[in-house]
């Protein structure tokens, strides 16, 4: 049996949820290996919505074992109150269920405060981030001042951590018109969170080690999408943490061989919340339908979604990077009755056509689509479960899509029930 390894495979918002939980069920352990609760995953199971940020989707099945892995950073009051969520909504989180990993960052509340400052600023461009401190928690993680899981277990490493800590973020927050932090109350939040924390914290590399060793499968689960990658996105516009199907081992402390399928999640069409470049995206009529049909608002946020056709290079480039063995195609149904469809088979810069979308920013923003056109469908695609259900013309995209990305479709979403999923080929199996 193989270990498979989840991706966003466009800007995020692709229905990384439903597949998760879809695959949960056969797999044994969920590892979420990167991020932080900016992310945001819907999941529908027999007519309930769970709305998760922090927590892996495998936390609503019973029976699995889910973990918060190191290369995730973790707000530990936002996490208290989604697990007292989801304990309202009948879902028995506990330390048997749920593992945090020892050296997982933590984000704490002057983060969120200096993320929302620098997102104020009118004089450098914005991000357009959550504003909850996913970004300055990373930056501290790096820059060797971050407080982890296990310094809540110390009083004395706690305060040097802190102290360590303050001595930059006061600097910081001094220029930018803020009030320093209060050492003292931080310290004392942070004491009355740890024993909520701490009885999840595991060395979680070392059960990771066992439960492969017995043969239990291991489904890692990203969070956003891998245009968001901080090395590979579109950078400045991106995440804080590498999104690519690579961090799956070091955001979870197992070696690169332990994954042995990489699934990326990738929408019929193209969305993007926040800014930067989106080669495809209409402002016209057919945007706001693809908008409406869709749902295109942010779990997290509530943003409405910038959307588009469908962007081959951009998955193409991605699937490259992530080295994806197949996708699971989602949202299918929401291009039902359109009359003419449109692919973005390259494009355009300068009047020099392209394969992939450039690394340089301006470029980036330059980029003309190239489209290619199509007849679409009339009939619905909308809970089909076998290729029988499903119209000519939507098989014809489908298989264009393959062609083009030069990546298999192994699964395909036609609705978010779990349900309403086709399976061609089981990632689980070797």
């Amino acid at each position: 049996m193989a270990n498979v390894a989840v991706i966003g495979a466009q800007w995020g918002d692709e229905g990384k949820g439903k597949l998760v939980d879809w695959l949960s069920e056969r797999a044994d352990v969920i590892v979420r290996f990167q991020g932080g609760h900016n992310a945001g995953h819907t999941l529908v199971i027999d007519g309930t919505t769970y709305k998760l940020h922090a927590l892996p989707s495998g936390v609503v099945r019973r029976g699995k074992l889910s973990i918060i892995g190191n290369g995730v950073v973790l707000d530990p009051w936002h996490l208290i109150r989604e697990i007292e969520g989801l304990r309202g909504q009948g879902v028995d989180i506990t330390p048997e269920t749920l593992m945090i990993a020892e050296n997982t960052p933590l984000i704490l509340p002057f983060h969120g405060e200096l993320d929302r400052a620098r997102e104020s600023q009118t004089s450098v461009a914005r991000i357009g981030t959550t504003g909850r401190g996913i970004g300055p928690a990373y930056e501290d993680k790096v820059g060797r001042r971050v407080i982890r899981v296990a310094d809540l277990a110390d009083r004395r490493t706690l305060s040097l951590r802190v102290d360590r800590a303050l001595t930059h973020h006061n600097a910081l927050r001094s220029g930018l018109g803020l009030t320093a932090i209060d050492r003292d109350a931080l310290i004392a939040e942070l004491e009355a969170v740890a024993p909520q924390i701490l009885p999840y914290a595991k060395p979680v590399w070392k059960e990771l080690d066992q439960a492969r060793r017995r043969g239990r499968r291991i489904l890692f689960e990203g969070a956003q999408g891998a245009l968001l990658d901080i090395d590979f996105g579109t950078y400045p516009y991106v995440t804080s943490s590498n999104v690519v199907a690579g961090q799956a081992a070091t955001g979870s402390g197992m070696g690169p061989d332990a994954v042995d399928f990489v699934l990326g999640i990738v929408k019929a069409y193209t969305t993007r919340v926040g800014e930067g470049p989106f080669p495809t995206e209409l402002d016209d009529a057919d945007g706001a339908r693809l908008g409406t049909r869709g749902h295109e608002f942010g779990t997290t946020t509530g943003r409405q979604r910038r959307c588009g056709w469908f962007d081959a290079c951009l998955v193409r480039q991605t699937a490259a990077i992530s080295g994806m063995h197949g996708i699971a195609l989602t949202k299918l149904d929401v291009l039902d009755g359109f009359d003419r469809l449109r692919i973005c088979v390259a494009y355009d810069l300068d009047g020099e056509r392209l394969d992939h979308l450039p690394t340089a920013s301006e470029a980036q923003a330059r980029c003309v689509p190239i489209y290619e056109e199509m007849d679409g469908w009339s009939d619905s695609t909308r809970g089909a479960r076998s290729w029988a259900d499903l119209p000519a013309g939507a098989i014809k995209y489908v298989r264009r899509v393959e062609e083009l990305i030069g990546c298999p479709v192994a699964l395909l979403s036609t609705s978010p029930e779990r349900e309403d999923t086709i399976l061609v080929t089981d990632p689980f199996r070797d």
